[in-house]
């Protein structure tokens, strides 16, 4: 690559260079014949008892997390792992997000290194490890594009387009003039200077080039003109030299700087610098937002991450400028972002060397989120992209025609401007669509709070309709988390990968309840999944499995001093009647005895076993069934029988 394009970045040894981011509702609800539980307080209470369970842990930390309630995330999230040292990704990256969030940043990162180093193949370990296959990404985003010369190249640097009323404006090394054709010492080319030629808006074909006649262009270098929408003013970067006279630094080096001028009575008049540029760094490459309120540039201010780094600064009402601000990490590398270019779809298209390309400058795209960070930064591909500098890219983004400049192999000078048709959106677009049900009885529940999250940070939300329906506008090959919430259910969060082909994705939501309404009649031990209470082979002492399970029958009975239960103990049909008939006896005994050993009256609890006499299905003597429809009938009741 000749060194022409990169006049700022040799006189400014900088960027222009290559000119190239419920609480769960408490209190009691009472209502006429009914008692409503809080599952979750109940598994807090169990817990802090000292029963130790993975699900009841996952259980807990869940329903902190999903209230952002850190704190207590991280506490059940630290018991989780004390008894399973290695549960599923999801808990690693919650575990240290709830770590982060609480300051333990030590702790977090050996979480997030140990998540890395298991769910090798989870993005957000490949993002944590800078590991990201970008070449695969290239290949993906190649194929897109109809490229063609836009038809105003020379034999010298011709670059970083602008189209405003159907005329393509840029800057050339080439010189039109018949007299003062300087060229410059280091480059053996002319300085730039800004052209404009007319164009056919339907084709983007140019016709005769014609240099600019102004006070915008003088001796030396000027380059990336943009106007704003009523042709009145235009910002465009010049070596810093205005009245005739050259600035420098404290190294005598003149660098470059922004400047705007006023069009009054069809004249180019009143040249300026802005006000935050300086004799002693470099901006330059300003892009308007598409409501021209915020200038972007690239600066290597004080401040600046890397080499040169995109920032942003408002426009006032009044025409005066806002503080710059750097656009952060999330976009801005140790390396070089410049050439901004801004999109009413609030992307962000820019030139970088510091992020996976194919060399020197890659050409990227970014979107403007509300809090102003920049997120799902992409390589446009091995079509505008090539292993040499690769940048200035601006697009309509209702035709999709556009302009960019390379010193790709095969121009007609060292730099030059083709234009090009986007056949196929970079998005690859899916619908992710589901229906919400209750897990026990299958009804769709409207009116549930759906929300979509990518890396933790909310994408969209809405409610289900009166099927139970929601949907989602997502992008191919990511990975998001829906999470569904609704009062009297537990907040379930669903982890989805979507696929790399336009299409839809299912996935159905299935929430259990978690505020359990009763009455009399009901089995409480449904509210808790309590399908049996478990015993040692032919024996009636309770186990500690069990006891877990009491504890939270224990829990309710104490909260709701009026409700009197029933306990029913049932078995198979595998043994003789006889002795299911005792056995069953002896264990339903067991239990009442325990929940009296814990303090419940006697006269609260009744109960008796129930043998084989009461099978819920027909697996009876004789009949030959298989264990899950055996297990259907060992089953331990807890009938309410008053409240």
């Amino acid at each position: 690559m000749k060194n022409y394009r990169l006049f700022c970045l040799i006189i400014l040894n900088v960027f222009y260079g290559y000119s190239q981011e419920s609480k769960v509702k408490s209190g009691d609800k009472k209502y006429d014949g009914y008692a409503y539980i809080d599952a979750i307080k109940t598994y807090e209470r169990v817990a802090d008892k000292g029963y130790k369970s993975e699900d009841l842990f996952k259980k807990l930390g869940n329903s902190y997390y999903f209230n952002s309630d850190f704190e207590g995330a991280a506490k059940w999230y630290a018991e989780l792992f004390a008894v399973n040292t290695s549960p599923e990704a999801e808990y690693y990256y919650r575990y240290a997000q709830s770590l982060k969030s609480t300051g333990q940043t030590d702790k977090a990162a050996k979480i997030m290194n140990e998540f890395s180093f298991k769910y090798k193949n989870d993005s957000r370990a490949k993002l944590y490890k800078e590991d990201v296959n970008y070449m695969d990404e290239i290949k993906a985003n190649s194929g897109r594009y109809k490229i063609e010369d836009a038809g105003i190249n020379s034999k010298y640097s011709d670059y970083g387009s602008f189209v405003y009323n159907n005329k393509i404006y840029f800057a050339s090394a080439r010189d039109t003039g018949n007299f003062s054709q300087r060229k410059h010492k280091w480059t053996g080319e002319y300085f730039t200077n800004i052209y404009n030629a007319d164009l056919d808006v339907q084709s983007g074909t140019a016709s005769k080039v014609n240099k600019i006649r102004s006070e915008i262009n003088t001796r030396f270098h000027e380059s990336s003109p943009v106007f704003t929408k009523d042709g009145k003013t235009v910002y465009f970067t010049r070596n810093n030299f205005i009245n005739g006279k050259k600035g420098k630094d404290a190294a005598k080096i003149t660098l470059v700087k922004i400047y705007k001028a006023s069009l009054e009575n069809g004249k180019w008049t009143n040249v300026t610098a802005l006000p935050f540029t300086s004799d002693n760094y470099s901006t330059g490459h300003p892009a308007l937002s598409p409501d021209e309120k915020t200038l972007y540039f690239a600066s290597d201010m004080p401040g600046t991450i890397g080499q040169s780094d995109i920032y942003k600064t408002s426009i006032n009402n009044d025409g005066s400028f806002g503080t710059p601000q750097n656009l952060g990490t999330s976009i801005n590398t140790e390396g070089k972002e410049t050439f901004p270019y801004v999109t009413t779809e609030n992307e962000i298209y820019f030139a970088s060397d510091g992020y996976p390309g194919l060399g020197g400058l890659d050409v990227f795209v970014g979107q403007i989120e509300d809090n102003g960070s920049i997120s799902g930064i992409q390589n446009l591909g091995g079509d505008v992209n090539s292993p040499k500098d690769d940048f200035a890219y601006i697009i309509d983004p209702v035709s999709r025609q556009g302009y960019f400049s390379s010193n790709k192999d095969g121009g007609q000078g060292s730099d030059d401007i083709y234009k090009f048709l986007e056949t196929r959106r970079l998005k690859c677009l899916q619908e992710l669509y589901g229906v919400i049900t209750d897990s026990e009885n299958g009804a769709v529940l409207a009116g549930t709070k759906v929300t979509l999250y990518e890396n933790q940070k909310i994408k969209n939300s809405t409610v289900s309709n009166t099927a139970g329906e929601y949907s989602f506008a997502v992008e191919c090959g990511k990975t998001y988390s829906v999470r569904a919430e609704k009062p009297d259910y537990a907040t379930k969060e669903v982890g989805v990968t979507i696929g790399r082909t336009t299409g839809k994705t299912s996935l159905p939501i299935a929430l259990d309840k978690s505020i359990c309404k009763v009455a009399v009649g009901d089995d409480l031990g449904k509210c808790f999944g309590i399908k049996m209470i478990y015993f040692d082979l032919d024996k009636s002492n309770i186990r500690t499995e069990a006891a877990l399970d009491l504890e939270k029958i224990l829990d309710v009975l104490n909260q709701h001093p009026n409700m009197k239960l029933d306990i029913r103990s049932h078995t198979d049909s595998r043994a003789s009647h006889q002795y299911n008939q005792a056995l069953s006896d002896r264990r339903a005994k067991s239990t009442i005895d325990w929940l009296i050993k814990n303090g419940v009256s006697k006269n609260r609890l009744t109960g008796k076993g129930y043998g084989e006499t009461q099978l819920v299905n027909q697996c009876s003597d004789g009949v030959e069934c298989t264990e899950d429809e055996h297990q259907m009938n060992r089953r331990s009741e807890f009938i309410i029988t008053g409240l």
